[in-house]
């Protein structure tokens, strides 16, 4: 597996030269272990298995470079496993509009099969598909499809190696493998609802094979530790991380989850610095960060720090959040070291985003802002597929003057709905 990663940027670049056939193997748009993984052990089993010996099988993270350091679960494991970050190819590094248009691109989708609306000129490429997810619609007669309701896109490339000639699974694949089952199906737990037999039957057949692999409870525990370490992030990719965004009328608001406690967040330098050029970069009027943290006992302890620069927004986010009761937050407010950034200790440590959002959601639109427009930026959690074509923020933010964001908030202090006449 190694060698074949680190030779697939030469690949590509012979094969656009000779005017070869590139066969591009790609995940989803949320680029999880479960898509990478599934990308590169299947583009590796059919280089060295394919009839086409003039195609070159490479793997695409279907994410721009930048975003890869957000992965946190997928640089650990592909680290451990020798494979460098460098040698990858992502999304932003090949023109695959420009391979289509010249003849040259052959398309099989891993953990999805519907291409977003950018992507719709390349759905005539796609000879394959590989998803764990029920068919959201037909594929042409020629495209091969298997999608299977199993936990993990992982088992159904593990079930197409196994079936193969043998001696084409290494450790590294194995090993790549055997971990993105174990964190997709929550360490085939039951209790989970995610595992089925055949991801059981799939991790059972790697250990069979190669029984030096790690144990499953230390791989799965190591997986989920790395999953929330944000000790190598920036600021601003902690805040990108796990993000919603909530759009009223004329404001946008974001809420960040943050697997750090509350005092080591505030401890980062540069911190204000960082959160007013986030949000002024965006369009985000405010900001929410709900932080996350779990003590030796597995126990999650929940913090929030509601950051704007404009008191009236921050004053009204602040006292929807202190007196909801849909869930009741539990809140005591803590010293904070500026005037613009409000704390808390979260006594309800059950109050998840989720269970958040909604009062967030009718502190910025009054009465009708629980029907009102969400946009959720999708970062390491899979999407049930890639099926949204466009969101309202995927487009330049539009601009935003101080005097508009008084005016709104000053309508939604006095309980004015969006949009009201003065």
């Amino acid at each position: 597996m190694e060698g074949f990663v680190e030779g697939n940027r030469a690949a590509l670049q012979e094969h656009v030269w000779r005017h070869q056939e590139v066969h591009v193997v790609m995940g989803n748009e949320a680029c999880d272990l479960d898509s990478t993984v599934s990308a590169l052990a299947l583009a590796y089993f059919l280089a060295k298995t394919s009839p086409a010996p003039k195609a070159a099988f490479i793997p695409v993270l279907n994410i721009p470079r930048a975003e890869f350091a957000l992965r946190t679960e997928t640089t650990f494991l592909l680290g451990e496993q020798g494979i460098p970050a460098a040698s990858l190819i992502f999304r932003d590094e090949i023109d695959l509009g420009g391979l289509h248009r010249a003849g040259l691109l052959s398309l099989t989708l891993v953990d999805h099969h519907v291409l977003p609306g950018a992507d719709a000129a390349l759905e005539e490429a796609v000879v394959e598909v590989l998803d764990h997810r029920p068919l959201e619609r037909d594929r042409a007669p020629g495209c091969q499809v298997t999608a299977e309701p199993v936990g993990s896109c992982a088992t159904l490339v593990t079930e197409r190696i196994a079936q193969g000639p043998p001696g084409v699974l290494d450790r590294p694949t194995a090993a790549l493998l055997h971990g993105t089952i174990l964190l997709d199906c929550v360490n085939l737990s039951p209790a989970a609802g995610k595992v089925t037999p055949r991801d059981v039957a799939c991790v059972s057949l790697l250990e069979a094979r190669f029984p030096e692999l790690p144990a499953r409870d230390t791989i799965f525990e190591a997986l989920q530790a790395a999953k929330f370490d944000v000790s190598g992030l920036t600021t601003e990719q902690m805040l990108r991380k796990d993000l919603k965004v909530l759009s009223g009328d004329e404001l946008l608001l974001a809420i960040s989850a943050i697997y750090v406690d509350l005092e080591t967040f505030l401890r980062r330098p540069g911190l204000l610095q960082d959160l007013d050029a986030f949000c002024q970069a965006r369009g985000y009027a405010g900001l929410v960060a709900m932080m996350i943290s779990f003590n030796e006992h597995n126990e999650p302890s929940r913090q929030l720090a509601v950051y704007s620069r404009c008191e009236t927004l921050r004053s009204a986010v602040c006292q929807a959040l202190e007196e909801a009761t849909a869930p009741s937050l539990h809140l005591q407010p803590l010293p904070s070291p500026w005037s613009c950034v409000s704390t808390y200790a979260q006594g309800n440590a059950l109050a998840s985003r989720k269970k958040v959002l909604p009062v967030l959601r009718a502190a910025l639109g009054g009465p009708g802002a629980a029907r009102g427009p969400e946009e959720e930026v999708v970062l390491p959690p899979t999407p049930m597929n890639s099926l949204v074509e466009e969101c309202p923020l995927a487009q330049a933010v539009p601009p935003l003057c101080p005097q508009d964001v008084l005016e709104r908030v000053s309508r939604i202090a006095a309980g004015q709905p969006p949009g009201s006449p003065k």
